[in-house]
């Protein structure tokens, strides 16, 4: 594939998603290029990344579930060992974190955890194996060029995939700011601090100001946990990318490539856990301050 066309389409074509929506011309219809994903408008549906973010979520709730029903209290399985591991370790990061009573914050946490995991992992497929198999099923099975057929398998390199975590988590947040602190509370929480002033007039004009600061941080939360991520797996999917290049480029060229793979693989085993840990890290983080009130 990187042979029969030139580095920038080879590096166009990986970064762009499978699209499926209502085309202007095209009414509802596969993307045939980036520009036609481009038209589709904001609807459009980024078919690969949805499609593996559900596939990886059930292979998430599979091993769980299978390794829960085959428990035992005797001598455990080696996958009973490492569910209970992980359990374990997200308990211990809740318990730091988390000062409130909620049953719902470590599953929470779990989840978003082993979910981000699994989609981050998918960085370490071979650049183009997903891919060409995906040209090869949409040229044979659905008539397809297969030049236009688009494969992105990391879908937190998706933007909508990642806003779509962080916006969940920032829901979570306001749910249980309002319900922990009540409507007037959170209210209060977001007009009354951090200026604050015994004269009425003074707080009045207080007001707006403490609202405007208290709100952009509280949009900061989610944003920069979307574009957190997104920037990170981007980047490294960016650079597999350009080493895969390399071996088009002549033997020397390919061995060198080869030997960058392995070790930016490696070193990326780091990155993807460490992303996932941080997510999760900080929706315990934010979680913990919806929960906290002025008791605290």
């Amino acid at each position: 594939m990187a042979d029969a066309i030139t580095s920038t389409d080879y590096i166009k074509h990986h970064l762009t998603n499978l699209t499926y929506g209502n085309h202007p011309e095209n009414g509802w219809s596969f993307a045939h290029t980036a520009q036609e994903a481009k038209e589709m408008g904001f609807w459009a549906f980024h078919v690969d990344s949805l499609a593996w973010s559900l596939v990886l979520g059930l292979i998430f709730l599979f091993i769980f579930r299978r390794a829960a029903k085959k428990a035992t209290s005797g001598v455990p399985s080696g996958m009973q060992n490492f569910v209970e591991w992980i359990v374990d370790f997200i308990d211990d990061s809740v318990r730091g974190s988390f000062s409130g009573k909620n049953p719902w914050v470590a599953p929470i946490a779990l989840t978003i955890f082993a979910w981000i995991f699994l989609m981050n992992l998918m960085d370490l497929v071979a650049i183009d194996w997903l891919p060409m198999l995906a040209q090869w099923v949409g040229g044979t099975f659905l008539g397809m060029d297969p030049h236009h057929v688009y494969f992105k398998v990391v879908p937190t390199t998706d933007p909508n995939i990642t806003f779509g975590l962080a916006i969940a988590v920032f829901l979570m947040m306001l749910y249980y700011s309002i319900k922990m602190k009540g409507i007037g509370g959170f209210t209060g929480e977001l007009t009354l601090h951090p200026f604050s002033a015994k004269n009425p007039l003074l707080q009045a004009i207080f007001i707006p100001i403490n609202f405007l600061l208290e709100f952009v941080s509280l949009i900061s939360k989610p944003v920069s946990l979307a574009l957190r991520l997104f920037g990170n797996m981007y980047a490294g999917e960016t650079i597999f990318i350009l080493i895969a290049l390399m071996y088009g480029a002549g033997i020397g060229f390919g061995i060198f490539g080869g030997v960058l793979q392995l070790g930016w693989a490696i070193f990326h085993i780091l990155i993807i856990t460490l992303q996932a840990f941080i997510f999760m890290t900080l929706t315990i983080v934010y979680l913990d301050m919806a929960h906290q009130t002025s008791d605290h």
